[in-house]
C-alpha cells in the first residue's frame, strides 16, 4: 500500500487567529508538525495542503512539500480530497496541523487497521480514549463516540454518549481524536456527497460518512496528542520543548 500523510493548514482560526504561523522553540507550529510527521518514517510522502500563501511558503522554505487549495471548504476531509484526487496512493493519513508532537505509535496502530482489512470492509480509521472526568465527558469540545462490539462507530456526538439512565450499567466513554486514515476511495467519495442533517447540527464532518453508510473502526489508544488551540496552549508546548 502506498501511504501518504496530509496535513490541512488554515491560516484563519476563530479561537487563535495565525496560529500555525506562530514561533515554536524557533520554527513555526506547522513546520514542526510537518517535519514530526516526515520523521515518523510510517509515510511514503506528506504534504500540507493549505488555503494561505504564507503557510505554503513556510513549508517549501523548509524543504517540505505544499499544495495549494483552490476551493474553499467546509472541512479538512474536503480540502484534502481535493488535494490527493490526482495522485497515485491508497492510503490518506489525516494529520492535524496544530498537532507538533506527534506520537507514532497509535498512527501506526491506525495503518495496521487496513493492512489487515483484506476484504476492504473499513472506509476509514480512527482513534479513541477513554474519559472518566465527568466534566470532560459533558464537555461538548470533547466529542464522544460509542461502537458496536467489532469497534465500527456507531455515532459521534458532543452530548454525552451513551445517556447513563443506569450509572451502574459499565459504560466507557471513549473521545475521539480527530486523526482519520481514509481509503482514497472513502475520501473522494465524501467529497462527492452533501452535508446532511446530522453533520449540519453537530458540526462534526465525521457524521458525513456514517450517514452513507461509509464504515468507520476506532482503535483505542492511551496516548493523548497535544493540540494547540489557544495561546495558553502554545505556552504549554513551548516548555515541552
Amino acid at each position: 500500500m502506498k501511504i501518504i500523510a496530509v496535513i490541512p493548514a488554515r491560516y484563519a482560526s476563530t479561537r487563535f487567529p495565525a496560529k500555525l504561523m506562530q514561533d515554536l522553540g524557533g520554527k513555526t507550529v506547522i513546520t514542526r508538525t510537518y517535519e514530526a510527521a516526515v520523521n515518523t518514517g510510517l509515510f511514503h510522502d506528506v504534504f500540507v495542503v493549505t488555503d494561505s500563501i504564507l503557510i505554503y511558503d513556510e513549508i517549501l522554505s523548509n524543504g517540505g512539500k505544499a499544495i495549494m487549495s483552490v476551493k474553499e471548504h467546509e472541512s479538512g476531509s474536503d480540502r484534502i480530497a481535493e488535494a490527493v484526487q490526482n495522485l497515485e496512493v491508497d492510503i490518506v493519513v489525516n494529520v492535524q496541523g496544530d498537532e507538533p508532537f506527534i506520537n507514532k505509535e497509535p498512527l501506526a496502530k491506525v495503518l495496521d487497521v487496513f493492512r489487515n482489512d483484506f476484504d476492504k470492509q473499513i472506509d476509514l480509521a480512527s482513534l479513541m480514549f477513554e474519559i472518566k472526568e465527568q466534566e470532560e465527558i459533558e464537555n461538548p469540545n470533547n466529542v464522544k463516540v460509542v461502537t458496536d462490539q467489532n469497534g465500527f462507530a456507531l455515532y459521534f456526538s458532543r452530548s454525552v454518549i451513551p445517556y447513563p439512565r443506569d450509572p451502574n450499567a459499565g459504560v466507557r466513554y471513549m473521545k475521539h481524536i480527530g486523526i482519520y486514515a481514509f481509503r482514497k476511495e472513502a475520501l473522494l467519495a465524501f467529497y462527492r456527497l452533501p452535508m446532511k442533517s446530522l453533520e449540519a447540527s453537530e458540526k462534526l464532518e465525521q457524521l458525513r460518512y456514517l450517514e452513507f453508510g461509509k464504515r468507520i473502526k476506532m482503535v483505542e489508544t492511551t496516548h493523548v496528542g497535544i493540540g494547540i488551540d489557544t495561546p495558553e496552549d502554545l505556552d504549554k508546548a513551548r516548555k515541552m520543548l
